[in-house]
């Protein structure tokens, strides 16, 4: 998930980007195990939930408004639950998703990208995937 024009207070907050991903995490079905977070200075937050499913992760660069989000998950998670409480606390008003399938693919076949969605103003419902391109 990418999440461009967002709040650049919230992108530089290690409290509050921790919350947001905890209440993620908890929204996609998931189970968190352990919790890592780094400000850097001058600005910018990386963290990772580690998660019995895969994990979550986030690089945020406040000064240009941005943030890139990874779930990587196996099970009976729902992203688009994640995705939707990732979009409204980050305060994004544009993003896009990227939705791949890996592991249990046919023999030859390395991953599948099942969806692409761009998000644009008040679009923040969820993500519905499309079918990709060959």
């Amino acid at each position: 998930m990418e999440f461009h024009d967002c709040d650049g207070a919230v992108l530089d907050d290690v409290e509050v980007i921790e919350a947001l991903l905890r209440r993620a995490a908890e929204a996609a079905r998931t189970t968190i195990v352990a919790s890592m977070m780094r400000p850097f200075d001058p600005h910018g937050v990386t963290g990772v939930l580690v998660l019995s499913e895969s994990h979550l992760s986030i690089h945020t660069w406040p000064e240009s408004g941005y943030a890139s989000v990874d779930l990587y998950s196996c099970g009976e998670s729902t992203p688009e639950a994640a995705y939707r409480i990732l979009s409204q606390g980050l305060r994004s008003r544009r993003s896009e998703v990227l939705m791949v399938t890996r592991g249990l693919t046919p023999p030859g076949a390395s991953m599948k990208i099942v969806g692409h969605h761009r998000s644009y103003p008040a679009q923040h419902e969820g993500f519905e995937a499309t079918a990709a391109e060959p």
